[in-house]
């Protein structure tokens, strides 16, 4: 029988790895060449905790006849766990920027940013503040979230930590976070959310070893440690708990209905407790994060119509409110 140090000792160190994403992913290196075609700007900004961070900005494609880039908007990429932006970068922004300006972000410990823990988007909110700032000082005005799997963790738990924008005494409350934007707050006015799970749990559990026995119980024991070597439980901000918050930002959840690692039955559950303005969309054959790759040119589809409603709206609400000031 294991003692109860020996189990805590264990717990320990495999959550010190659950905390350290991989960097890299094992096919990036491959992917330099296309990243630098996509053009645009390596950047460094600061997270609102202070850590350097890196992304990548892509200038909106014009080319588009059936659609009017406005540069004022913008569409803030958010990665999964493992591996830096680069991979979402060269799948999803080449058809995103043909509706908005893009910004691609590595999360804290991964890519070219300053280490940190891996937190499945407690602490990556504070990355989202730094990016939100750098576009509002950039002078974008209007911002669509997309993220897959942790990314759109991070997304979901970041509206509703900081709000959309459009609440000016809420959205800048510093309290959930470590300190204030001094940026102009561009409005959040979407979120795309792709092989998202309600709990933070189901992910880890789902990648142990099938033979595992009692495989959430030890994910639970997993992000029990994690949580007294952080000081801060990232469960507390998981989607389920917070999603409801997200209302009324319009919200698109995909979910592949092959997906292993976050179950289908567990993306229901996500939909079901969100609001009335968000959407669910499954898409046959998919497993995780491979709903674009699935679906195609229907998956483009979708998302560039969701994310065109959603600016198209806020263009003519920001025109209504410019009427009524004048």
């Amino acid at each position: 029988m294991l003692s109860a140090v020996t189990l805590r000792v264990v717990g320990g160190r495999a959550s010190e790895r659950l905390l350290t994403a991989p960097r890299v992913g094992p096919d990036e290196g491959a992917l330099a060449s296309q990243v630098d075609a996509l053009g645009g700007e390596v950047i460094r900004f600061r997270s609102r905790d202070g850590l350097r961070l890196a992304g990548r900005w892509l200038p909106a494609d014009r080319d588009d006849k059936s659609w009017v880039a406005d540069p004022h908007e913008a569409i803030l990429l958010l990665h999964g766990y493992t591996g830096s932006i680069a991979p979402d970068l060269v799948e999803y922004g080449p058809f995103l920027r043909r509706t908005a300006n893009v910004l691609g972000i590595d999360f804290r410990g991964h890519g070219d940013s300053d280490p940190g823990p891996s937190t499945f988007g407690m602490l990556e909110v504070e990355d989202v503040a730094g990016a939100l700032a750098w576009l509002g000082e950039r002078g974008i005005s209007r911002v669509a979230l997309m993220g897959t799997s942790m990314g759109g963790m991070a997304a979901i738990t970041s509206v509703a930590i900081l709000g959309d924008g459009s609440l000016a005494a809420a959205d800048v409350d510093s309290s959930p976070t470590q300190s204030a934007i001094d940026a102009p707050r561009p409005a959040i006015v979407a979120v795309v959310a792709d092989s998202t799970p309600p709990e933070v749990e189901i992910p880890v559990a789902s990648r142990l070893a099938t033979r595992t026995p009692f495989r959430r119980f030890l994910a639970s024991r997993l992000f029990d440690a994690a949580a007294r070597r952080l000081g801060a439980d990232p469960r507390d901000t998981e989607p389920g708990r917070v999603i409801g918050l997200v209302e009324p930002v319009p919200l698109l959840l995909i979910h592949g209905d092959a997906d292993a690692t976050v179950p289908l039955a567990d993306g229901r559950r996500l939909a079901n407790l969100a609001g009335p303005s968000a959407e669910h969309w499954i898409v046959a054959g998919a497993d995780h994060g491979l709903a674009h790759a699935t679906a195609g040119q229907d998956y483009e589809r979708r998302v560039v119509d969701f994310l065109r409603v959603a600016f198209r709206r806020s263009r003519e609400d920001h025109l209504r409110n410019q009427g009524r000031d004048l």
